[in-house]
């Protein structure tokens, strides 16, 4: 049977308290997918808590578009060594995972009007595999990306995300991979939190909880706080598709929540169906 209709038995035999949740995760530096640390840890402890999806749908801070957003439709979909500099361990990895072509052309005609389009030369970026290979280390479950697109603003990826949430009736994991903040030029590794990082990632922190997500989303209120929280908005994009694939009825959690490197955050974020 295929895995459409593997996806649509699933959904007939769900109930609405088997809504699956939608989760953020801050990836940080690639080398958290080598190293044991808190936030690897974290990562390992969330996929057991999780219930089991039928497919994960990945939108990471390391697939950027203009102009549209693609799905990946790889039935493999290759593992992406998308960093330079770094331990030679690193590149060697891999997230064998199987893709879901079916699901995701679905998706891609679901965005239509977002000027979706399908895609079959990306497969998993390290914003996906890092975290993945904690979550769901035996590369069991179906994955596929879905791409930001950077020439729209910043409610556009609200409007994804609202769009993407009926997949969650499915059986399908949204996960978004980012940072709430990431200012790599002003990074200082093993140094304190920079103000401005703890602003941010504070006054993000109070607006999710409050839902008031079009705050999060409005350019004019964030202001230059933004612009010193993201120089580029890539990271920040992830966390808003999250946003707004959420229920006002989800029960809102935070797992992690340090500042990294000075100024990245590394908070993370699960939306839970009621």
């Amino acid at each position: 049977m295929s895995a459409i209709h593997d996806l649509e038995r699933l959904r007939d035999r769900l109930s609405p308290s088997a809504r699956m949740p939608v989760v953020f995760l801050g990836h940080g530096s690639p080398m958290n997918a080598l190293r044991d640390t808190a936030y690897s840890r974290a990562w390992t402890a969330l996929g057991q808590s999780l219930p089991r999806p039928a497919a994960i749908l990945v939108v990471s801070a390391h697939w950027m578009t203009r102009g549209t957003t693609l799905v990946d439709v790889s039935t493999l979909p290759k593992t992406i060594h998308d960093f330079h500099g770094f331990p030679r361990p690193l590149y060697e990895m891999s997230y064998p995972a199987p893709g879901n072509p079916g699901l995701a052309r679905e998706v891609a005609s679901l965005l239509a009007s977002h000027h979706a389009a399908e895609d079959d030369t990306w497969g998993l970026d390290h914003g996906a595999w890092a975290v993945l290979r904690f979550l769901y280390p035996e590369a069991n479950v179906p994955v596929f990306q879905v791409s930001i697109d950077m020439s729209r603003g910043l409610a556009h990826q609200l409007e994804i995300g609202r769009a993407l949430s009926q997949l969650r009736d499915r059986g399908v994991l949204i996960l978004g991979s980012g940072n709430v903040v990431h200012n790599l030029r002003s990074m200082r590794p093993g140094g304190a939190p920079l103000d401005f990082a703890l602003e941010f990632d504070q006054l993000f922190t109070s607006r999710l909880e409050d839902r008031d997500f079009a705050a999060l989303a409005d350019t004019s209120k964030l202001g230059s706080l933004l612009s010193m929280a993201h120089p580029t908005v890539d990271h920040y994009l992830p966390a808003l598709t999250i946003a707004g694939a959420s229920d006002p009825g989800d029960r809102l959690t935070f797992m992690t929540d340090a500042i990294d490197l000075g100024s990245v955050s590394m908070r993370s974020f699960v939306f839970h169906g009621g």
